[in-house]
């Protein structure tokens, strides 16, 4: 028994330097989601979609737009070509209300679009968010994530900012479409 002590004793610390030591950093090479991710893009790319990830956090001041879009309804969810191309689909909120988008921006400047997000139960909280971008088409996907076990948010609404970086929209006219599962929102987008 004292043998198997002593083995222990050698065998963990060396064994813990060198994984620690030569440890490869980063990312983990995970071979499913990365097949998935690829299948999604080659889908995206036929459907004539690049997506971009954008910025989605909470605002800690609303914001003031100098010329705010007239918005109007749409029918709710992903356009039907876009889903048929996606192979996870995104879970966005039940309803948005209360947005607060510009009419017009510079490709120098980014895109600020702020709303309130009404999710169907406190058991969503934000994850992330997309643009899709196609010939003067453009739609946003807010993302929300399930909380695990018995969490709770604290309240079914919520505010969120997405912010489209500057450089991604080329100058024109763009169809901008917000994402939810029972009325979207729609608006005209001038980028100059």
């Amino acid at each position: 028994m004292k043998w198997i002590v002593i083995a222990i004793l050698i065998f963990v610390p060396i064994y813990t330097y060198l994984t620690v030591h030569f440890r490869r950093s980063g990312r983990v090479y995970e071979p499913y989601a990365e097949a998935r991710d690829r299948a999604m893009i080659e889908r995206l790319l036929a459907a004539g979609y690049r997506r971009v990830t954008i910025s989605a956090t909470r605002p800690t001041e609303p914001m003031l737009a100098s010329a705010r879009a007239p918005i109007e309804a749409a029918p709710g969810g992903l356009p039907a070509d876009l889903a048929t191309a996606l192979t996870a689909a995104p879970l966005p909120p039940a309803r948005v209300t209360h947005i607060i988008a510009a009419r017009e921006t510079s490709t120098a400047q980014p895109y600020i679009v702020d709303f309130t997000a009404t999710l169907p139960d406190e058991k969503e909280e934000l994850l992330d968010a997309q643009i899709y971008v196609r010939e003067g088409t453009l739609v946003l996907v807010p993302n929300f994530e399930r909380v695990p076990g018995g969490l709770l948010v604290r309240s079914p609404e919520t505010e969120v900012r997405l912010t489209v970086p500057a450089g991604i929209l080329p100058p024109g006219h763009y169809r901008l479409t917000l994402v939810a599962t029972q009325e979207s929102l729609t608006w005209i987008l001038f980028v100059k």
